[in-house]
């Protein structure tokens, strides 16, 4: 590696980078009730424009990912910081539906551009160990979510405006920005590997990639959605229901901060069996436990999706790396487009379920915009009680079927190791 190249400061720069990133899904995650309160949003819209970061954020990794060995990583991470800005002031300054909608769009794509450069940035820097510090470096999704959630906590209990809440993420914004800026970077592993762009774009049909990019669907949507919908999902179960979120992203951040040794020892493909298994565990608890009991069930599921994105990255990374950044970047894109489309639809169909369950005839904005305590702030709160478990119980059924596909990816991987060996052994014979 060139000598004017500081591996460690490029990463702490793309640590801040994500941790904008992760504060802009922790502050909304947190924010989302009272954005639907204050500019009258039903669930359908709240869910579309929480969607649209999960929009922006497929199209700007997908295109970033295409691009970015022929323009470098500075220049697309320097978009980033000019897509984060915007999208960060045009929210501060949203008066409806529409500026929140753009404002979101532009804060996606700049949380994709992001990705876009800095997971083959991590993969190039650290050749010799890339699901490890790609573990490290994706610690700050969630580490920053738990910052984001207990901001929005206190500030809400400190009476603070929603718009200052947003506006304290200009300050890492402005930090990574600057940090970039300065800075040298590498050209991409592929890059330096001589690896061929028809040879990249190539290996992005190998039936294992594929395989990989249809399981990212669903880790994405069982960790991502549930993350996002937290507050709303849970509100009428407990007083607490932002710290439902901060207790699961605590324990993303810790797992992944510790994922070197687990890895190690058990490979990522086992890693990921595993995961399904706590996360299918984890979201069945949170249908059925109440009070305080529930942050249970919180712990559980944390553990589960802990390692579902970078050891997907990870396993693309070491398993397939002729598929470069744009295998990478494909990954990010696939599991982000999934949960666009998935949030929409579930938003539908959570007021479908809460409407279902008030009066005949009912108006839903009219229950949700009742004064608490009155009677229709309690119908609409009990409807919301009862349709909350039916959204995840219908998520439920992802990790379950992930715990089938990557009890067969575990095997797969075990014979294909098994088949490598004996055909390094067979010519000394």
């Amino acid at each position: 590696m060139q000598s004017n190249i500081h591996r460690n400061k490029l990463f702490v720069a793309s640590c801040l980078a994500l941790l904008v990133t992760s504060l802009s899904f922790g502050i909304r995650a947190g924010i989302l009730n009272q954005l639907g309160v204050e500019f009258h949003l039903d669930a359908q819209e709240l869910g579309t424009i929480a969607a649209t970061a999960f929009w922006g954020f497929p199209v700007a990794v997908i295109i970033g990912g295409m691009v970015v060995d022929i323009i470098g990583m500075k220049k697309l991470l320097l978009f980033a910081f000019f897509f984060h800005l915007s999208g960060i002031l045009l929210t501060v300054f949203a008066t409806g539906y529409w500026s929140l909608f753009l404002s979101t769009l532009l804060i996606g794509i700049a949380n994709g551009t992001v990705e876009a450069a800095c997971n083959p940035l991590v993969a190039t820097i650290f050749p010799d160990n890339k699901t490890t510090k790609l573990n490290h470096f994706h610690l700050w999704f969630p580490g920053g979510i738990v910052i984001g959630t207990l901001i929005v906590f206190l500030l809400n209990k400190l009476n603070v405006s929603w718009q200052f809440q947003v506006g304290l993420m200009l300050i890492p914004t402005a930090i990574y920005g600057y940090l970039f800026s300065k800075l040298h970077f590498p050209v991409t592993e592929r890059v330096a590997s001589g690896v061929s762009t028809k040879e990249m774009y190539s290996s992005l049909l190998s039936p294992l990639f594929l395989f990989m990019i249809v399981c990212m669907f669903m880790t994405a949507i069982t960790e991502l959605f549930t993350n996002q919908w937290t507050d709303v999902l849970f509100r009428t179960v407990t007083e607490n229901a932002l710290l439902i979120l901060t207790f699961v992203t605590g324990v993303q951040a810790l797992g992944r901060a510790f994922a070197g040794p687990i890895i190690h020892r058990i490979n990522p493909q086992g890693v990921l069996l595993l995961s399904a298994i706590f996360s299918a565990l984890g979201i069945y608890l949170l249908t059925h436990l109440h009070g305080t009991s529930i942050f249970g069930g919180a712990v559980i599921f944390g553990l589960g999706v802990a390692f579902f994105w970078p050891c997907m990255l990870g396993f693309v990374a070491e398993n397939l790396p002729k598929t470069g950044a744009v295998g990478l970047n494909f990954m990010g894109g696939a599991g982000m487009f999934a949960v666009s489309v998935y949030m929409i639809f579930m938003g539908g169909y959570y007021d479908k379920l809460v409407l279902n369950k008030l009066p005949a005839g009912a108006v839903l904005d009219t229950y949700r915009s009742a004064a608490s305590g009155t009677g229709l702030a309690n119908a609409y709160n009990d409807a919301r009680s009862a349709a909350g478990p039916e959204v995840l119980n219908s998520t439920l059924i992802l990790p379950v079927i992930l715990i089938f596909a990557f009890g067969g990816l575990v095997l797969y991987m075990r014979n294909r190791k098994k088949a490598i060996l004996v055909s390094a052994v067979e010519p000394i014979k």
